[in-house]
């Protein structure tokens, strides 16, 4: 089946939005607090161990209503049918959309999911209990992860946010084509005990063997065999062969799961690796549990299309341009750069699914940091500031370990929003003002956030909040009428790095507009003066 192609802004709903929007858009949020005191009761989804309230937003019950018309006129789900049934929605590339498929219950699974599930359970078990050990019989202590883009931030997000649950293997992340901090990491392992996960669905992707060279160098160098010390994830058998790859110590990757939604497959190694086999599994668990919640709810109770649809509502109708995610806890710091590949590669598209130029908004741009750490920075501007950025707090009731600075840590979470919808009035329009920075004090307030509140950072409730913001993500581009699953523009300028690099390493630079080839003369003539 090939998806609907529908323009949204040519629904009834569509239309009837816009005619709400001019109704409601200087609404204030604190006067519809004071109207209905019990107004979070209308706009919280309770799932799980998940509290989602969404009283905090620019809403009324008849925004809701009318945002789950225009789901509903666009037929969406028959789109999450399409998704979770495995029909070819990436329709540009002629494939499938499968990683849902990689986190199904084992009676469910595939054949060939299964067999990579076991391969990885196999392997990291070995490598754990120091069974399997590199070429001088010494176990192993530190394992590298070189890939990049879905390759890397998946799996250093999870494996970072699981931090509590590791064990005694350090795992290092290697994405970035910077000698400096390859040589750094280098000079603080020990080769011999050292093993290389290499990840790249090509086996040809310019950063990924560029970085691999210097370790498989670094490994000769040591007297070491590099096939006893490094192992490939890749969809390229041969070339990953040809590289001197075992077979046994290749794990696979399909075309029918994109870059950015791979963690769940063998690119979650390093992950398995860090935690165990067992707490990878329970991730897979948490994800299918959102997947059977997306696929299973009536819109107003399904916290994806929610999400998705509070999005579309501020990007399409309130012009709001970007969005921020703040997660109250260090171990989810990588979570708003994984979000960026996540929403903004997949949805950061001009063109429709019929091939015509799109006439409205598609994807937001999608930022954030830590909290409190964010508050010390750009929430000055999220109070004060003249641009309206809606934001995911994410904050975990439980801490890993029970401490009351936890408390204070929450009373920020808290704090934030509360803040941001009631603002703070100033006084200085009374006569009896003595406060002449009263006017600079002001918070006008209604500014929209929603909270997630999970009970415990977990495995499994990690993979559910990573799932949610992929389903979100998938209804934003079905709604929008866009192929969410191509990646085209980050194409391109690989095409054109491998051309300049052979410029570069010839001395000769070719043709280029003026200001490219004014820029490449300048490095060559200061690289060889140094």
């Amino acid at each position: 089946m090939s998806l609907p192609k529908n323009n949204p802004t040519e629904t009834q709903a569509w239309q009837k939005l816009r005619e709400h929007f001019y109704e409601v858009q200087f609404v204030k949020m604190q006067e519809l607090f004071k109207e209905n005191p019990t107004r979070v009761n209308d706009f919280n989804i309770v799932w799980n161990d998940f509290l989602v309230d969404f009283s905090k937003n620019r809403i009324t019950g008849k925004t809701i209503d009318l945002l789950v018309q225009l789901a509903e006129d666009v037929d969406l789900k028959a789109g999450i049918n399409a998704l979770l049934s495995g029909e070819t929605i990436n329709e540009t590339e002629d494939r499938k959309v499968l990683h849902t498929d990689l986190r199904k219950k084992p009676e469910n699974q595939t054949e060939e999911v299964a067999a990579a599930l076991k391969q990885m359970q196999q392997f990291t078990e070995s490598v754990i209990l120091g069974d399997l050990k590199g070429s001088t019989g010494k176990a192993f202590t530190d394992v590298i992860n070189i890939g990049i883009g879905g390759s890397d931030l998946g799996p250093k997000l999870v494996t970072e946010a699981l931090a509590d649950y590791k064990n005694h293997l350090n795992v290092h992340y290697i994405s970035n084509i910077d000698n400096d901090t390859i040589e750094c990491l280098k000079n603080k392992l020990q080769a011999e005990t050292t093993l290389v996960v290499m990840v790249s669905k090509s086996f040809t992707t310019l950063e990924t063997i560029s970085n691999a060279d210097i370790f498989k160098n670094w490994l000769l160098q040591n007297g070491l065999k590099t096939q006893d010390h490094i192992v490939a994830v890749s969809s390229n058998i041969p070339e990953a062969v040809k590289y001197g790859i075992e077979t046994q110590n290749i794990f696979p990757m399909w075309d029918y799961v994109g870059g950015r939604y791979s963690l769940w497959s063998a690119v979650g190694l390093s992950t398995a690796l860090s935690v165990g086999f067992a707490n990878f599994e329970k991730l897979l668990n948490g994800a299918n549990k959102m997947d059977q919640h997306f696929a299973n709810t009536p819109f107003k109770e399904n916290i994806p299309v929610i999400l998705a649809l509070l999005s579309i509502w501020y990007n399409n109708f309130f012009c709001f341009e970007t969005e921020a995610v703040v997660p109250y806890v260090d171990k989810l710091k990588m979570l708003p750069a994984y979000l960026q590949q996540v929403i903004m590669e997949s949805n950061g598209k001009s063109v429709d699914r019929s091939g015509s130029p799109v006439n409205y908004e598609t994807g937001t741009i999608v930022w954030g940091e830590v909290g409190t750490n964010s508050q010390h920075a750009f929430f000055q501007l999220f109070h004060q500031g003249t641009k309206i950025i809606p934001t995911d707090f994410i904050g975990f009731i439980k801490p890993f370990y029970s401490s009351d600075l936890h408390d204070l840590l929450m009373a920020n979470f808290f704090a934030q929003t509360e803040a941001l919808m009631n603002g703070k009035e100033g006084n200085y329009h009374t006569d009896d003002d003595t406060d002449k920075n009263a006017v600079y004090k002001e918070f006008k307030g209604n500014r929209p956030s929603n909270t997630i509140l999970i009970n415990k950072l977990t495995p499994e409730s990690l993979g559910s909040l990573l799932a949610l913001y992929e389903h979100k993500t998938f209804v934003q581009g079905y709604i929008w009428n866009i192929y969410s699953f191509d990646q085209f523009g980050v194409e391109y300028g690989k095409v054109l790095a491998n051309n300049i690099k052979s410029e570069l390493q010839a001395n000769e630079i070719k043709k280029h507009d003026c200001s490219t080839a004014f820029l490449l003369n300048h490095y060559l003539k200061n690289k060889s003066e140094n």
